[in-house]
């Protein structure tokens, strides 16, 4: 492979090379010392607080100091961080945690700068726009900061203003990413089998989407109406006019975070109904609509001031397949019925394999975790904890989550802690049981939509008028005795190429056997003719013999590296259609 390394880009590398230096003996990543989910099992008297402990304080202390060096690389490296947080099958759970937890305030850019792209993005002066904005900013993060604001009409409003250059900031670091998880994917068995290079296309995906602040205004579009059933959850709606790219202006959401509410005010709350209306909104996105917000950590949950839950920041979202969600629903019914194999079976439908898998040992696994944790009767655990530790379990295994269910832990983990911090009391196990009835009903209306009935109805019709014509050449085909059934189990052609192959190698060794045989009794006959002083006829027969062995081995030896190289690009391949 060519050099892909440039030296414009010399001093990020240095700092990449660093980090890896600083953490890459630490035993980080789950793979370097996974662990079954039995052994993490509590004993009885254990709290949640000591499910999953991993490894020692060392490791807990490493996490943090990770988190710090990455915030300190800047803008992207905290989103590293970030996605990282997000592939608890990865990372072991302090490094998980720490960089759950990593913070993305930074100092805020001028006012100046905010007035300026402004006024480029929307077209006229700042003034004109608003009847009041706020000069200072009531939160930076490391790709904008949000402004408070009235718009002519009177309507309260938080406008987000992407950074200056930040765009051309991150295009120049996600290139040197690009680099290096292609250098570590060429040259380490670690890059190929955590697929590196896969990974760090999907976190350049997440991230340029991240920056084009349209996407989120229709983020909020979607989840504010598939949720608008549910009154206790507040989603601010987007003010379309103003948006941009670089700009993003919604409903002023009045309220406090849920981390920074007092005691008195979580008194005063209905927080049991709070929680399960939460849960709700997060079954029905997962299970029912198939698009959920991936990101509902307690800094972007809000309680209002009339009581309701908002949710923020809505940038970082997550689309679930169909064919996903039906086994995901099945997955998450049996878990929290404590259902073992049921749930280990629809697991490893929804895993993708990887080098050599090994389903039983797998399967086995998790199923007798599940079983533990319902017999042991600890209802706190949460299911984003029992993906967590499953998809470690796969990776063992031979498999490989794909990117919606690491994001689904990972959300349903914050959002545990987010019910937890609501009411210590609830359930989630119960509440999917609660709601399980009423999710699927939803799904069942969703999939009775008028187009899908049109199409059925389509399908119906044109099998009714071509059902006579087809029943009428089978009876005629039956009458004439030409009735026949094609089963096509093999490649025939492919298979006689094989077995002609292995012909030709087994007769080319014949040969080369009784040239063998045939000089060894010829060494014995006195002759005149000699080669290098031995008889010329066995010489010349063991000559062959040797040329032609030597031909077959090689064309064998090809034959098998061919193979195996194959098989790599297979999956290379595989893994990066996972």
């Amino acid at each position: 492979m060519a050099n892909p390394f440039k030296i414009q880009h010399l001093s990020r590398y240095k700092d990449f090379a660093r980090l890896l230096f600083k953490y890459g003996g630490s035993g980080l990543l789950a793979g370097s010392r996974l662990e079954s989910l039995e052994s993490e099992l509590p004993p009885e008297s254990s709290s949640q607080g000591d499910l999953g402990k991993e490894g020692s304080a060392d490791h807990a202390s490493k996490a943090v100091q990770l988190a710090a060096d990455l915030e300190a690389m800047g803008p992207t490296f905290i989103k590293v961080g970030q996605f990282l947080s997000s592939r608890p099958d990865l990372l072991l759970a302090p490094y998980v945690e720490a960089l759950a937890r990593l913070q993305d305030d930074v100092e805020p850019f001028s006012f100046g700068e905010v007035e300026r792209i402004l006024s480029e993005e929307l077209g006229m002066r700042l003034s004109r726009a608003f009847m009041d904005f706020e000069a200072e900013p009531t939160a930076a993060a490391s790709l904008g900061q949000v402004h408070r604001a009235r718009l002519r009409s009177g309507r309260r409003v938080a406008v987000k203003i992407q950074r200056p250059v930040i765009r051309e900031q991150i295009l120049q670091d996600l290139e040197i990413l690009q680099e290096m998880a292609e250098f570590l994917s060429e040259h380490t068995e670690m890059g190929r089998k955590f697929g590196v290079e896969e990974m760090v296309g999907e976190f350049r995906r997440s991230l340029l989407r991240e920056l084009d602040y349209r996407l989120e205004a229709r983020h909020l579009t979607v989840i504010r109406k598939n949720l608008s059933h549910l009154h206790r959850i507040l989603i601010p709606a987007p003010v379309d006019d103003y948006v941009t790219s670089r700009i993003l202006t919604m409903d002023f959401v009045s309220g406090t975070k849920i981390t920074d509410l007092s005691p008195l005010v979580f008194v005063e709350l209905d927080r049991g109904a709070l929680a399960e209306e939460l849960c709700q909104a997060y079954l029905q996105q997962i299970l029912v609509d198939g698009f959920f917000h991936a990101d509902p950590h307690p800094g972007n949950v809000f309680i209002t001031d009339d009581g309701r839950i908002g949710l923020l920041d809505l940038g970082m979202v997550a689309q679930i397949p169909a064919n996903m969600q039906d086994e995901l629903t099945k997955l998450v019914l049996a878990a929290s019925e404590g259902q073992g194999d049921e749930a280990a079976r629809h697991f490893l439908r929804l895993v993708r394999p990887i080098g050599e898998p090994r389903p039983e040992d797998v399967r086995s696994r998790i199923a007798e975790a599940i079983s533990r944790f319902h017999q042991i009767g600890l209802e706190e655990i949460s299911l984003g904890r029992l993906l967590f530790d499953a998809g470690r379990v796969a990776l063992d295994g031979g498999y490989r989550m794909p990117r919606e269910l690491t994001m689904l832990s990972k959300t349903l983990m914050n959002l545990d802690q987010v019910a937890r911090s609501l009411d210590p009391q609830f359930d989630p196990n119960a509440s999917i049981r609660r709601h399980a009835s009423d999710m699927l009903r939803r799904r069942m209306l969703r999939s009775l939509s008028p187009g899908r009935l049109f199409t059925g109805a389509l399908e119906i019709k044109e099998f009714a008028e071509k059902l006579p014509e087809r029943l009428n050449r089978l009876i005629d085909a039956f009458a004439d005795d030409k009735l026949q059934i094609r089963i096509k189990a093999i490649d025939e052609v492919l298979l006689m190429e094989g077995l002609q192959k292995v012909a030709n190698r087994i007769t080319l060794g014949l040969v080369i056997s009784s040239l063998i045989v045939g000089a060894a009794l010829l060494v014995r006959v006195e002759t005149s003719f000699r080669i290098l002083g031995y008889p010329g006829i066995p010489f010349l027969f063991f000559l062959t013999a040797g040329i032609s062995a030597l031909v077959l081995i090689s064309n064998i030896l090809l034959r098998d590296l061919q193979v195996h190289r194959a098989k790599i690009r297979a999956l290379k391949q595989e893994g990066k259609g996972a």
